[in-house]
């Protein structure tokens, strides 16, 4: 019989940390995940993704548990296809804090993450979308606010990701939250909401504590969910703000890091 794990929960963010750079998870990874459960652990994916574009991933994973989707925003119940929680952004702020930060550096290209199971992303003039995840165009900018969102996402022409979630959060900080989840993805999300937000919902519903909990992560996005967690372990493929915060640097996810220290911890 295995020895039990040393912690209640497991939750992995998917982007550069769960799956690699081609969006598939490792066999040795899965196996490794397969093994803490069996172990006594609960994996539990936390996403920036909000549910439509997570959804397919985790169905191809055979993933039955709960999710955390939308940055905190949505707790999904993958086996069940169901939303448990939704949390939407104010857009009457969202808009203020879009104005003042277009005040401050010109023109922002813009998009909106619906809220729903099916809900669609929708994308206007000038915003390039990550990869190949689908998206609706508009170029009515009332089209953006025409229905509840869970967040909006910015990109500027000519600053750098680091620059726009900056100012942002300098100049809107008080209106939204300001996150940067990736390369190119900026977003305004509804104010103090945060990975840590919806995972600690979610590991209620699961009878685990954060005292239990070790976090994988890439980005600043996942800040909140190590501070939450009772140990943080960066990819070697993460920002440099979150491996600030960590308490180890694993492998990249190209490299199965999440399986180096789940075998590590499996003895």
């Amino acid at each position: 019989m295995s020895a039990p794990f040393p912690y209640q929960l497991i939750a992995t963010d998917l982007d550069g940390t769960l799956l690699r750079d081609d969006h598939s998870v490792s066999r040795g990874t899965r196996d490794a995940l397969a093994a803490a459960t069996e172990a006594g652990a609960a994996h539990i994916v936390v996403t920036g993704r909000a549910v439509p574009w997570t959804r397919p991933i985790l169905d191809d994973l055979g993933y039955q548990g709960l999710a955390v989707c939308g940055q905190g925003a949505q707790v999904y119940d993958a086996g069940a296809h169901r939303l448990l929680t939704s949390v939407t952004l104010d857009r009457q702020l969202a808009a203020v804090a879009l104005a003042k930060i277009e005040a401050e550096v010109g023109p922002l290209h813009l998009a909106g993450s619906r809220d729903g199971l099916d809900g669609e992303v929708l994308v206007g003039p000038g915003y390039e979308v990550q990869g190949p995840l689908p998206a609706i165009p508009f170029t009515d900018a009332s089209d953006l606010w025409a229905a509840p969102l869970n967040k909006v996402y910015i990109q500027h022409p000519t600053l750098t990701d680091d620059e726009l979630a900056d100012a942002a959060t300098r100049t809107a900080g008080g209106f939204v939250t300001v996150t940067m989840a990736g390369e190119g993805i900026v977003e305004l999300l509804p104010l103090g909401l945060s990975k840590a937000t919806g995972l600690s919902l979610a590991a209620r519903r699961l009878g685990a504590k954060a005292t239990g909990t070790i976090a994988f992560g890439d980005m600043p996005n996942d800040i909140p969910m190590f501070a939450w967690a009772a140990h943080g372990v960066a990819m070697a493929n993460a920002h440099q703000d979150l491996r600030a915060v960590a308490d180890e640097v694993t492998s990249s996810n190209e490299e199965d890091g999440i399986a180096v220290v789940v075998e590590r911890l499996l003895g």
